[in-house]
């Protein structure tokens, strides 16, 4: 093996801050000094290293002189007391109705992971996999604002749900609420039949030409996809920053807390700048 120098791109005050989190969450167990392999700062720039990076737990553990099982329980750590700062539902939308004037940006994204065979429903098919998007993974859905930034980003669900499916478990309660609230919300034509206050695409009748419809329809879908189309820019956002949320190696139900976590890191960086 051949050592080498290598610099990672990720703000002092952001390993501080991470770290400080991990001393906390070991006081809150009862961990006694003295007791762990890493201290908190090193185990702070290991979990950075896994986020910036996507760096083989082998290989970080292999660096620190840890077990392969002791790196992947502290990177497990790091995603947690991350994920617990991830901002919440309710506190987005309490802050969109102070600003009625920007809308928020529903979607989902299929963010991949390795193959996993686990049945669904019906038995035939599998769970994790994506028939629209012809690959395994978990569906996340989030919130953006009108300037591209994520806000909010929800639980995983199997690759196989629907956009429409997951909005409804994880977005609709509390979403309808504040759209009676004057809260706006843009979406694509996948969530069609949302229900009041969610803006979808009008959808053209078969019956009716492309030239022939009327034109404020037309003008109204253009609209909607001119503001709607830079909410996606949030998860280019989280994926071109933290590398490893391009392809998730570990059991897909975790991917939830690690994209939750991967946008508190964001919030973190924001904050320091």
């Amino acid at each position: 093996m051949v050592p080498y120098t290598a610099t990672l791109d990720v703000d002092q005050t952001t390993v501080w801050h991470l770290s400080a989190l991990l001393n906390a969450e070991r006081q809150r167990r009862g961990t006694r000094t003295g007791t762990r392999a890493l201290t908190c700062y090193k185990q702070a720039v290991l979990v950075l290293r896994w986020f910036r990076d996507g760096t083989a737990i082998d290989a970080l553990a292999r660096d620190n002189h840890i077990s392969r099982a002791t790196g992947y329980r502290y990177v497990d750590e790091g995603i947690d007391v991350l994920a617990d700062q991830a901002p919440d539902l309710h506190q987005v939308l309490e802050h969109a109705r102070t600003t009625p004037n920007d809308p928020l940006i529903l979607d989902g994204k299929l963010f991949p992971s390795d193959r996993c065979s686990e049945p669904g429903p019906s038995g035939r098919s599998n769970l994790w996999y994506s028939g629209h998007k012809h690959r395994h993974g978990g569906n996340i859905q989030f919130l953006s604002d009108a300037r591209g930034e994520p806000l909010w980003v929800s639980d995983v669900e199997p690759g196989s749900t629907p956009d429409i499916t997951a909005a409804r478990r994880h977005v609709f309660p509390l979403v309808h609420k504040a759209t009676a609230d004057g809260v706006v919300v843009l979406a694509d034509p996948g969530y069609d039949g949302a229900g009041v206050g969610v803006r979808t695409p009008i959808k053209r009748p078969p019956e009716v030409d492309e030239h022939r419809w009327h034109a404020d329809d037309r003008a109204y879908n253009r609209l909607l996809r001119g503001l709607r189309c830079i909410g996606e820019r949030a998860m280019a956002v989280l994926t071109g920053r933290w590398r490893v949320l391009r392809h998730t190696t570990m059991s897909p139900s975790k991917i939830g807390a690690i994209v939750q976590a991967a946008l508190a890191l964001t919030n973190i960086e924001k904050q320091t700048h």
